[in-house]
């Protein structure tokens, strides 16, 4: 018989144990999924990969990624949460309860676990480039988020490097020029294709310079800390070194949307569209919190947020259609206007 919950989190990240966390202590018995190695990553989502994080509110110290984690994970456990390590690997919201399936049963007709909500907490992944030495210097020198480490102290008053032509690659280059020497964009185009304010807001900055039809073709450095690109012009093949002491990813997201892939309704870019001041979805019981909903702000704490929201959220809807289902619902009772 499969598992029945009230309310299922999938995913492990700060807006899954923020929504747990909540919906914990309104005794509501949820059940996370925390997935083993799901979209890439360990449980815990993408700050498990990353070192110091200055920005979070209540650690003016400071805390490692990995660490604040295992905090977030330890209060969704203290309050009563299950966290189970595996991942959901099908889902099925055509009907009700859900229908959730266990990685290794998905052959199988039966689901392992049912619940009346779900909160979608799976998240987004930046996009990497697995250069040559990518993996000595990844967050020794190479990240996805300049707003998350370009203030950490290897890159304060060093040369850095961006590699992206959109718009967010020209926002992480005007912000990391509050922090590096110089700012250098890599571009593999002759043009940005950022819109026309931001492009002429990177191009005129002092601290920038956009380096057209050039792409990065391998990392350098000590063995501890990135000390160089090397680049080549894809005009003329000329390859050269560029001694920088960080490199950011501006090359976009990829969220965690295979599960509802033709169930729930996606935007272009493949994220899960919410009402606006909440997180609800097309589908009445399904919720969606942190990045895999989120294009725009993509941290940490943005993420607990909505996790707060989707928690909230799902507690009203359990009590309105759940616990004390209208009498007047044809599905509560189990009847239709064709049956009658």
């Amino acid at each position: 018989m499969p598992q029945h919950r009230k309310v299922t989190v999938i995913g492990s990240g700060p807006a899954g144990h923020t929504a747990a966390t909540y919906l914990a202590r309104a005794n509501l018995d949820p059940i996370m999924f925390e997935g083993m190695m799901a979209n890439g990553f360990a449980p815990g989502g993408q700050l498990t990969t990353t070192t110091d994080v200055e920005n979070y509110p209540g650690f003016p110290e400071g805390v490692l990624g990995g660490e604040l984690m295992d905090k977030l994970r330890a209060q969704s456990e203290k309050f009563g949460t299950e966290i189970v390590t595996e991942t959901i690997t099908k889902l099925d919201l055509s009907s009700r309860p859900f229908k959730l399936w266990r990685e290794g049963s998905e052959d199988q007709a039966e689901p392992t676990d049912t619940s009346d909500t779900v909160i979608m907490a799976t998240g987004a992944s930046a996009k990497r480039m697995f250069l040559p030495g990518e993996d000595i210097y990844w967050q020794n020198g190479i990240s996805a988020c300049a707003v998350c480490d370009g203030a950490v102290p290897i890159f304060r008053n060093k040369p850095l490097a961006v590699i992206g032509g959109g718009d967010s690659a020209a926002e992480e280059a005007i912000y990391l020029t509050k922090y590096a020497s110089h700012v250098y964009v890599l571009v593999r185009r002759d043009k940005l294709r950022a819109s026309k304010v931001m492009a002429a807001r990177l191009l005129k900055h002092p601290k920038v310079t956009v380096m057209f039809n050039t792409a990065a073709t391998a990392t350098g450095g000590d063995g501890s800390l990135l000390r160089e690109l090397t680049i080549v012009n894809n005009l003329t093949n000329e390859e050269s070194k560029l001694p920088v002491n960080g490199l950011f990813y501006a090359i976009g997201h990829e969220p965690a949307t295979s599960l509802v892939k033709g169930q729930l309704t996606l935007d272009g870019e493949g994220y899960i569209v919410t009402t606006p001041g909440s997180t609800e979805t097309n589908i009445p019981g399904v919720f969606a919190a942190g990045d895999v909903q989120d294009k725009k702000y993509r941290q940490a704490i943005t993420s607990a947020g909505t996790g707060c929201m989707a928690a909230l959220d799902a507690e009203r809807y359990i009590t309105e259609h759940i616990e004390e289902p209208p009498a007047e619902d044809p599905v509560a009772n189990g009847t239709s206007d064709a049956q009658k």
